[in-house]
């Protein structure tokens, strides 16, 4: 059954009540699901933006409760590789850096960078509501696409989802971007397709240079970029 892979799923990617806690690893074997995740948060994101006027603020608020319901989980992957990424000398101090639970000056230069990107674009595009929505499922789809091909560099959560992952998986999960054609044009879903694969093909060689591989923190780095350069994406195509 899928309801016990999706819940395991939600349960991971949201801090949504969910009831009695399943076991992870029921999700593990069902990475292709990712995307669905996307069209929980997104669309509890784009219905709060729907009901706000300013389109400044509904940007805004689109962006933050996207950050809330997942309780800034990807967000604090992005800190992390930040730190990693500005550290100086060899691998292992850049690994240090990426795993350390301290954020640095890297981290929050690059959390800040992406997420004025992210509002930048939300609050350019025609419908920010739309734009979310999509925006979250592409980044998401992006996640299951380096968990099947981000090889690990330790033991860990993407570990996990890494070896019970399979290369088919990442059609499956792509699957899931056909109802979004209802609501984008097929010329902007292409685009921001190609960006999503270009951004995990650049997450995994450059995982594999400066750390030796992937983790956790590198495959939410690779969410909020994709999100923040979908939506750019979006504001300049539309």
């Amino acid at each position: 059954m899928i309801l016990e892979p999706a819940i395991a799923l939600l349960q991971f990617e949201t801090r949504l009540p969910l009831g009695k806690p399943v076991d992870f690893s029921r999700f593990a074997r069902h990475t292709w699901l990712y995307p669905l995740a996307g069209y929980v948060v997104g669309g509890i994101a784009a219905l709060v933006a729907f009901f706000i006027a300013p389109r400044p603020l509904a940007a805004a608020a689109a962006l933050a409760v996207a950050l809330l319901v997942t309780g800034f989980h990807h967000l604090d992957g992005l800190l992390d590789f930040g730190d990693g990424l500005m550290a100086h000398g060899s691998r292992e101090k850049r690994v240090a850096a990426l795993t350390d639970r301290s954020i640095g000056a890297g981290g929050v230069g690059l959390g800040l960078t992406v997420t004025f990107v992210a509002f930048a674009a939300l609050f350019s595009v025609p419908s920010v509501a739309a734009a979310i929505l999509a925006a979250e499922v592409f980044a998401r789809l992006g996640t299951a696409w380096i968990s099947i091909g981000g090889r690990p560099f330790k033991e860990g959560i993407h570990s996990t989802l890494h070896t019970n992952a399979r290369p088919v998986h990442g059609f499956y999960a792509a699957l899931f971007l056909l109802p979004l054609f209802l609501i984008q044009s097929p010329g902007s879903i292409a685009l921001a397709g190609g960006i999503t694969a270009f951004t995990v093909a650049g997450m995994i060689t450059l995982g594999d240079r400066l750390f030796g591989g992937v983790n956790g923190d590198i495959a939410g780095a690779t969410h909020e970029i994709v999100r923040a350069l979908v939506i750019a994406s979006l504001a300049i195509v539309l």
